[in-house]
C-alpha cells in the first residue's frame, strides 16, 4: 500500500486498454456525423409528424427509421462517453459528450411528437396495421407497452418542451459527476506507523480491507470530512435532483415519483415494498453476523470503519489479471461451452480496460452500444475481489452479447432489473467454485466470510439505500425541504437499524449518502437486491439441475426488453412478484451464517 503515483493513461501497456477504436477508428467523423443527424431529424419530423396513422406501411416507416437515426447518435455518445471515462480531465472528450448530449437533447426534441401522436390512434386501428404489415409484428410489444402508458403521455407541445428542458433536468448527475470523479480531494490517509497513502476512490476500499486500523480509521474520517466539506452543495444538488423526479412524475400524472420511476419496467409497488418488508424482518439476523464480526476483531467498540476488513487472515494473495481470468473460465463453464466460447473471443478482441490511470472514472462497469462490443472498464488491484469484480461485469457484458445477436435493435438493451440478475449470477457461480475446491479450513472461513460480505453489501446494503430514497422522495412529496442535517439525520436512523447495536455511532456514516452516485437515478439500486435475489435462485438451479437450468438462463440471456422484466425472469424460472425469491436468498445468508459461526467458534 505505498505511495506510489498513479499511471497516466499514455503509460498504461496498450494490451489492458480496452479495442475502442473497434468502434469509431476516426474521430475527424464525429463532428460531421452529428451535424447529419441533426438534418435527419428535421427530415425525420417533417416527413412523419402528422402522418403516423396515415398507413400501415407509414407506421413501419416511422419506427424503422427512428431506430436508424437513434443507433447513429447511440454509437457517437457512447463512443465519447467512454473516451471521456478514460480520464475525466481530458477536455477534448468532455466537450464531445457535452456536444453529444445536445444532439441528444435536439433530436428528442424532434422526434418528441411520435409517441403522444401514436397513442392519438386507436387502439383497434393500430393493431389492424399490424396485421396488415407482417414488419411491424416486431413493435407490437413496443406499441403494446405505449399504449399501457397511454394517460402518462403528453401532447405534442408539451412533450417537445419536456424533450428540450432534458439537457437541463439532467444537470444535478452531471455536477455530481464532475465533483466526485474531477474535483473533489481527499487528504492522504495515515497509517500506524505514520505514513501517508494517497486517498482516493480506487485506494478507499482497499484501504478500508486493511488490518491497520489507524489506517481504515484515517481513510474513512478523509473520505467523509471531504463530503462533509461539500455538505451543502451535495445536499443542494440532491434535493434539486429529487425534486425534478417528483415534478416529472406529477406533470405525467403519476400517484408518485417512485411509481413513475418503476412504470417504465412495468413493476409493481408491492415489488419494492416486499423486498424492504422481507429484509427488514431478517435484519434480525444481520445483527447477529454484525456482532459475530465484533467478536472476531476483538475491539471493545466496533465502528463503521470496522465493516469491510476480512474477518479471516489468509496470507497475501495477488491475483494477476491473467491468473483471474483463468479462474473466470473455470468459475463459469456451468453455463456450457457456447458461453466460455463467446466470452473467450470477446477477451480477444479487446472488451476490457483493465487498470486505474490519472483521471479515470473510478468503479467497473460494463457499456456499449447496439452496433459495438459490450466494453467493461475496470480499475483491477490484483486481488481474489477483482475477480468478482470481473466477473460481475463479464455477465453484463455476455447478456449484452447474447441478446444483441438475438433482438432487433429496439429490444436490444436491457432493464436494470434483468441485467443485476445476469451479472450476479456470474459471482454465485465464481463463489460457488472457490468453496467447492477448497479444503483449506481457513480458506474456506475466508470465502464464507467474503459470500456473507456480498449478502451484506448487495442484498442489505442496497435495500437500506432504497429506503433512504423511498423517504426523501416521499418528504418532497409531502412539501418538506430537504436540508443536509435532516438528510443525515435520516441516514444515520436508517444506518442504526441495519446494523444494530454491535456497532458505535460516530456521526461521520452520517454523510455516506453524499457519496453514492446511484442516488442521481432514482429508484435504481433496489435492482441490485432483486437481481441478487433472482440470481443466488437461478444460480442454485444451475448448479443442481445442470443442462436443463443453464440452457433456460441461456433464453433468457437472448431476451433483451422484448418483455417486462418480471416475465422475461420467469423464463429462467424465477418469479420476483413473489416474495419468495429474497427469502430464498435470506435462507442461504442464515445458511451462511450458520457454517461460518460454526467454523469460528
Amino acid at each position: 500500500m505505498g505511495s506510489k503515483k498513479l499511471k497516466t493513461r499514455d503509460k498504461i501497456d496498450p494490451k489492458y486498454k480496452w479495442n475502442i477504436e473497434a468502434m469509431i477508428s476516426d474521430e475527424s467523423t464525429i463532428d460531421p456525423d452529428l451535424e447529419k443527424i441533426r438534418k435527419q431529424a428535421d427530415q425525420y419530423a417533417a416527413k412523419f409528424a402528422g402522418h403516423l396513422g396515415d398507413s400501415a406501411d407509414m407506421l413501419y416507416d416511422a419506427f424503422a427509421s427512428m431506430d436508424k437515426l437513434m443507433r447513429k447518435l447511440e454509437k457517437i455518445y457512447v463512443y465519447a462517453h467512454m473516451r471521456r471515462d478514460e480520464d475525466n480531465s481530458n477536455s477534448i472528450y468532455q466537450g464531445m459528450t457535452d456536444k453529444t448530449k445536445a444532439v441528444i437533447a435536439y433530436v428528442s426534441a424532434k422526434v418528441s411528437f411520435f409517441t403522444p401522436e401514436l397513442l392519438s390512434i386507436k387502439k383497434k386501428t393500430l393493431i389492424g396495421f399490424i396485421e396488415e404489415n407482417p414488419k411491424l409484428k416486431t413493435y407490437e410489444f413496443a406499441i403494446l407497452d405505449s399504449l399501457r402508458r397511454k394517460k402518462h403521455v403528453l401532447g405534442r407541445k408539451e412533450e417537445t418542451v419536456l424533450a428540450q428542458i432534458g439537457e437541463i433536468t439532467g444537470a444535478t448527475n452531471d455536477i455530481f459527476t464532475m465533483l466526485n470523479n474531477a474535483d473533489i480531494k481527499f487528504k492522504d490517509a495515515i497509517d500506524s506507523k505514520g505514513k501517508s497513502h494517497p486517498l482516493s476512490h480506487g485506494t478507499y476500499i482497499k484501504y478500508m480491507e486493511s488490518k491497520d486500523r489507524e489506517l481504515r480509521k484515517s481513510a474513512y474520517n478523509s473520505m467523509y470530512d471531504s463530503f462533509k466539506d461539500l455538505i451543502n452543495t451535495i445536499s443542494a444538488a440532491y434535493s434539486y435532483n429529487t425534486r425534478t423526479d417528483v415534478v416529472s412524475a406529477r406533470i405525467r400524472n403519476y400517484g408518485s415519483s417512485r411509481e413513475a420511476a418503476l412504470s417504465g419496467d412495468n413493476i409493481p409497488g408491492e415489488v419494492y415494498d416486499n423486498l424492504v418488508s422481507v429484509v427488514n424482518e431478517n435484519l434480525p439476523s444481520m445483527h447477529r453476523y454484525v456482532q459475530l464480526r465484533k467478536e472476531l476483531l476483538g475491539v471493545d467498540k466496533m465502528y463503521m470503519y470496522d465493516m469491510y476488513v476480512p474477518l479471516i487472515k489468509v496470507p497475501d494473495r495477488k491475483v494477476s489479471f491473467e491468473d483471474g481470468l483463468d479462474i473466470m473460465r473455470e468459475a463459469l463453464k456451468p453455463l456450457g461451452k457456447d458461453y466460455i466460447n463467446k466470452m473467450n473471443k470477446g477477451i480477444e478482441q479487446g472488451w476490457i480496460d483493465v487498470y486505474e490511470n490519472q483521471g479515470k472514472t473510478s468503479g467497473a462497469y460494463s457499456f456499449g452500444c447496439y452496433d459495438s462490443y459490450p466494453y467493461i472498464l475496470l480499475n483491477y488491484t490484483d486481488t481474489l475481489k477483482d475477480v468478482f469484480t470481473i466477473i460481475h461485469e463479464m455477465g453484463h457484458s455476455m447478456h449484452s452479447r447474447y441478446t444483441r445477436a438475438a433482438q432487433p435493435y429496439i429490444y436490444g438493451s436491457h432493464s436494470i432489473f434483468t441485467a443485476e440478475t445476469a451479472s450476479t449470477v456470474n459471482e454465485a457461480l465464481l463463489m460457488n467454485y472457490l468453496l467447492g475446491k477448497e479444503t483449506d479450513k481457513r480458506m474456506r472461513k475466508y470465502l464464507l466470510n467474503m459470500y456473507l460480505e456480498e449478502f451484506r453489501t448487495t442484498l442489505f446494503r442496497q435495500t437500506m439505500f432504497a429506503e433512504f430514497e423511498d423517504i426523501t422522495h416521499k418528504a418532497i412529496e409531502a412539501g418538506q425541504v430537504l436540508t443536509g442535517d435532516w438528510m443525515c439525520e435520516e441516514y444515520q436512523a436508517l444506518n442504526d437499524k441495519y446494523y444494530g447495536p454491535a456497532v458505535e455511532r460516530d456521526d461521520t456514516i452520517r454523510y455516506e449518502w453524499a457519496r453514492i452516485p446511484h442516488f442521481y437515478n432514482a429508484f435504481y439500486v433496489y435492482k441490485y437486491a432483486t437481481g441478487y435475489s433472482a440470481a443466488t435462485a437461478i444460480s442454485s438451479d444451475i448448479l443442481s439441475e445442470g443442462k436443463p437450468a443453464a440452457k433456460r438462463y441461456i433464453e433468457f440471456l437472448k431476451t433483451g426488453e422484448s418483455d417486462y422484466p418480471i416475465e422475461l425472469l420467469k423464463i429462467a424460472g424465477v418469479d420476483m412478484s413473489s416474495p419468495e425469491p429474497i427469502r430464498k436468498a435470506m435462507d442461504k445468508f442464515n445458511e451462511l451464517l450458520d457454517e461460518f459461526e460454526g467454523l469460528v467458534r
